[in-house]
């Protein structure tokens, strides 16, 4: 059997410790798989004391992470995290050295990531980051790798495990949004800052790497519109149930000849459609190719067992020299695409106001929405009011997302909503 592929690993949290636990409980069969035994030979971490439940003694233990870059080892593993700072100094010194560099890092890869692919096309050096997006579903490698014979159309899905917990919580107990969160974070689903996770910034930068190997662009997180689902009241999920629907937060990206549409927001996704029945922490990504046809990647999105297992997955493909440019195509070839209007787009959509009991407010907002080109297909009060205030939805048929937010625009300041509207989109 070849040489030991060695490992500097930076980041000993669940994810790391992780990896070490499944490198130890599984390497035979790893050794057998790879051809060659996978070791980690260094490691490094903002605590050399805490008790990891590893043993880390027969570590090299380097203070600090930067020199891993040039430690004894042919491949670093960064999961310390952060879109710059000691990670992307890593990332770079790595590559520059020519060595392999695995990742779970989707902010740096969102923001980094055509830098990175130079750098590592450059280097002859492989970058692989299968942990970044989904946590242990296959998904990059399937995009890459298993539809690389197809044009892909559409690439969406739930990405968020943290929203997924919470919507799905809501729905199926009927309570609201900042009690579900607060579980949430008591059960470790949350952090104690939520905001990347339920304002839709995660899954914007998963979303972002997922367009650029779908479509051959490059990495744009800056380019898709983030929504996340503070706004979603328990009313809508029972709105949204009785219409048909259940509430998921998407990443959407699709590409025309208008440009890359990337988007992620709320919407009411059909019973019918897979993507519904994705409930708890799970993700799940749907993608259509024009020969394959619908696929559909469902599995874990996070925690420490899949992410581990997809970091070591990267592993055993270096150790095996199966690895090819990071984002499916040469980083010459990756375009630049314009960002495409959302509001040229059609569909449908389901729009919620919480308005003044009183006569007349329904007709304000059926004029608005009349004025804006808007065809409302059904307008929905229910319940008594309270606080003097009445939750009203409208279902609208298809048409341009430009004249739903003409609408809201002529609505804005009017003494007749007690808050924000809430707009989701309808899949179809």
């Amino acid at each position: 059997m070849a040489d030991a592929l060695r490992v500097a690993l930076a980041g000993l949290g669940t994810v790391g410790a992780g990896v070490v636990r499944v490198l130890d409980a599984n390497r035979d069969l790893i050794a057998r798989r790879a051809g060659r035994p996978i070791e980690v030979v260094a490691v490094s971490a903002r605590d050399r004391h805490k008790d990891r439940g590893i043993d880390l003694n027969r570590f090299d233990w380097v203070d600090d992470t930067g020199a891993l870059a040039h430690a004894d080892a042919d491949v670093v593993v960064e999961l310390i995290g952060g879109s710059d700072g000691p990670a992307l100094a890593l990332a770079r010194a790595t590559l520059a050295a020519g060595k392999g560099f695995v990742t779970a890092n989707k902010a740096m890869l969102a923001h980094h990531g055509y830098e990175l692919a130079q750098a590592a096309e450059a280097a002859g050096a492989p970058l692989k980051f299968e942990a970044a997006v989904a946590g242990g579903i296959p998904v990059i490698k399937g995009l890459r790798e298993g539809a690389a014979a197809n044009a892909i159309a559409r690439v969406y899905g739930v990405l968020n495990g943290t929203c997924n917990f919470i919507l799905s919580t809501m729905e199926a107990e009927g309570r609201d949004f900042a009690e579900v969160l607060a579980e949430a974070q008591a059960l470790g689903f949350a952090e104690a800052d939520p905001s990347f996770d339920i304002d839709g910034v995660d899954a914007a930068h998963k979303l972002s790497i997922l367009a650029a190997i779908a479509f051959g662009s490059r990495p744009a997180f800056d380019a898709v519109e983030a929504h996340g689902i503070r706004g979603v009241l328990a009313a809508d999920i029972a709105e949204a149930a009785a219409l048909g629907y259940r509430v998921r937060l998407l990443g959407v990206a699709e590409a025309g000849a208008s440009g890359l549409f990337q988007r992620v927001h709320p919407h009411l996704v059909p019973v019918s459609h897979p993507l519904a029945h994705v409930t708890g922490s799970t993700n799940a990504v749907v993608a259509e190719g024009n020969f394959v046809g619908r696929l559909l990647f469902q599995g874990a999105g996070a925690g420490e067992g899949p992410t581990a297992s997809a970091v070591v997955a990267d592993l055993i493909d270096i150790a095996r020299r199966e690895f090819g440019p990071p984002f499916a195509m040469p980083a010459a070839s990756l375009e630049t695409p314009e960002p495409a209007d959302g509001g040229s787009r059609r569909g449908r959509a389901y729009v919620r106001f919480s308005v003044v009991d009183k006569v007349g407010v329904l007709a304000e907002i059926a004029a608005a929405m009349r004025d804006a080109g808007v065809s409302i297909e059904s307008l929905i009060q229910r319940g008594a009011a309270v606080d003097g205030s009445v939750l009203v939805a409208i279902v609208t048929h298809e048409g341009p997302e430009r004249s739903v937010a003409q609408a809201l625009e002529r609505l804005r300041g009017s003494q007749s909503l007690t808050g924000e509207p809430l707009w989701m989109h309808i899949l179809g």
